[in-house]
């Protein structure tokens, strides 16, 4: 037997390089240890086993041996080529394959043991420099043994067999309440090994469901609730925990709405990596809002990822743009990536696990998700809100800006609220209502709540048209709020109060100016009488001054001849 490698203090871990399961692990499963992997039929035991093999074939240089108990090696390999592994390369130099069934036409007697198997094996370790070693079905030998002490014999000494070949161990079976045999000595597995892994697969009302969760993990910490898992095109994935990427950065930056009114009464939109929640009955226009916010985006060059649950991205496409929300160019030249998804066709955490894989290829700056309340549907009702705050989390821990639409939480127009409580974690809740009055339904759009943003309370018309989505400026009459016709026939009569009032302001202008024009007119005469009257004053005067000089002149000429005449005298000088 080979000698277990030196390990230094504390535990070393060996990288499954399954997606989640080494998140929840802290690093992977016990290297030098065994870990058992129980589950149901169908759950996903042997392609966790041989997916932790080919992973530490191909990226750890770790060579694997693969020990069969129940199928046949080539029909693994033939199975796990959907995957993507190029098992046949690997089998070349590192992987082995290794039947070990039962043979149905042997006749058990006396007894048996596997200990011409663990020497076969101890061989086919030595040969390869195998570090990592699976046992696939184990329970199906341990049955076929029979005798419950020859059982715990032969676990006994594979357990020390694994302890002594200091080989990463995986060791597949039955859950541990499907182990139990009359006697129940199969129930002691999970007591023996370092870790202990379960997998269930359930199906809640038509919906398949499965999770994993570990049980045990002697010597370290774990995540210890259960996690969804999906068994998808590269194997098993898991939705672990969300990357730690140290504290989340509150950005004071802003995004665009893509309507121009709705910025104005957001602060200037939504900010830069929070989450955003539209809520409404079917045809307020939330899928509209979602796209006018993904065109805005994929303008301004950054990537955008719109997930709906509702529509086909053709349909979508066609259907916004004749609200003048084009986004095919956007889509021809990659910014923009559509997905369209069916909530019943998988669980609410297979939903989950799908879109990360798009965060991680597309990287976009905006996740859209139309309508997040499609989550909560049958099958998906006791899980939709924690995916959905999952996914916020998800979304918001890599900085992306995460819009969600949902339908109401009850059957009221009028009534608000999403059908799985995301309005209770999203940081902007804008909320879209129909205003039925005097036949007419007419759109109407609130903002709730915006955290950090001072905005509007106002209750503003939503019109859709030709040129785009316009919010019409808040219209009051008498303390209420008019829309539609109302708001039409309110504003022409105010228009034909306002023509009347122009009207009469000409009229009385055109009065004013007539009685002016006879004033200054009446003024003209006035003054021009004024002028002739002191003409007249004038020259009556001139007149008057010049008769007296003549009356002075010939009193002074009477006075003259009156006096006695002198001839010696000289004349008066």
């Amino acid at each position: 037997m080979a000698r277990a490698p030196q390990r230094s203090p504390g535990l070393i871990k060996a990288p499954t390089g399954i997606t989640g399961l080494d998140e929840i692990t802290r690093g992977g499963l016990p290297q030098g240890r065994t870990t058992l992997i129980a589950g149901g039929p169908g759950s996903g035991k042997t392609i966790l086993g041989l997916q932790a093999l080919v992973h530490g074939a191909t990226t750890q240089n770790e060579p694997g041996i693969f020990v069969a108990f129940e199928e046949r090696a080539d029909r693994i390999v033939s199975n796990a080529a959907s995957f993507g592994w190029d098992l046949p390369a690997l089998q070349r130099r590192k992987l082995f394959f290794l039947d070990a069934q039962p043979s149905p036409d042997l006749v058990h007697t006396g007894e048996s043991d596997i200990h011409g198997l663990l020497a076969a094996i101890e061989a086919r370790v030595r040969t390869m420099r195998a570090k990592r070693i699976v046992f696939d079905s184990l329970d199906i030998l341990l049955t076929w043994l029979g005798d419950p002490t020859l059982v715990q014999r032969e676990v006994g000494r594979l357990h020390d067999w694994l302890l002594e070949s200091g080989l990463t161990a995986i060791v597949t079976a039955r859950a541990p309440d499907q182990l139990a045999s009359p006697s129940g000595v199969l129930q002691f597995l999970p007591f023996l090994v370092d870790c202990a892994v379960g997998l269930e697969h359930t199906v809640v009302t038509g919906v398949s469901q499965r999770n994993l969760r570990v049980m045990k993990y002697r010597g370290s910490g774990f995540a210890e609730s259960a996690a969804p898992m999906i068994i998808g095109e590269r194997g098993i994935e898991v939705a672990g925990d969300l990357p730690v990427r140290g504290p989340a950065r509150a950005s004071t930056a802003r995004v665009s709405t893509g309507i121009t009114d709705l910025d104005d009464m957001l602060s200037g939109g939504y900010h830069e990596g929070s989450s955003a929640l539209i809520t409404g009955s079917p045809g307020t226009a939330k899928t509209t809002l979602a796209g006018a916010f993904v065109q805005a985006t994929c303008a301004r060059g950054d990537r955008a990822l719109f997930i709906s649950f509702d529509s086909e991205p053709a349909e979508i496409v066609r259907n916004l743009a004749s609200v003048n929300i084009r986004l095919t160019r956007h889509l021809r030249e990659g910014r923009l990536l559509m997905e369209s998804r069916s909530a019943l066709s998988a669980s609410a955490e297979s939903q989950l696990l799908a879109i990360r894989r798009l965060l991680d290829t597309h990287r976009p700056a905006v996740l859209v998700i139309d309508p997040v309340s499609a989550l909560s549907k049958q099958g998906n009702e006791t899980t939709g809100f924690g995916v959905a705050e999952r996914l916020i989390a998800l979304a918001k821990s890599r900085g992306i800006t995460v819009l969600c639409t949902s339908l109401l939480g009850d059957a009221s127009p009028h009534g608000e609220g999403s059908r799985i409580h995301v309005s209770t974690i999203a940081d902007t809740w804008i909320h879209l209502s129909y205003h039925v009055v005097a036949g007419e339904r007419n759109r109407a759009l609130t903002i709730v709540k915006s955290r950090g943003t001072a905005h509007s309370n106002q209750v503003r018309e939503m019109t859709l048209g030709a040129r785009g989505v316009r919010l019409a400026d808040v219209y009051a009459a008498e303390g209420e709020v008019l829309m539609g016709a109302l708001r039409a026939q309110r504003e022409a009569e105010e228009q034909a109060k306002a023509v009347r009032r122009d009207a009469e302001r000409a009229r009385r202008a055109v009065q004013a100016e007539r009685v002016g024009a006879e004033l200054r007119a009446r003024i003209a005469s006035l003054q021009e009488e004024l002028a002739l009257r002191t003409a007249e004053l004038e020259l009556a005067t001139a007149v008057d001054a010049a008769a007296e000089d003549v009356r002075r002149k010939d009193r002074r000429e009477r006075v003259a001849a009156r006096r006695p005449h002198h001839p010696r005298s000289e004349p008066p000088a």
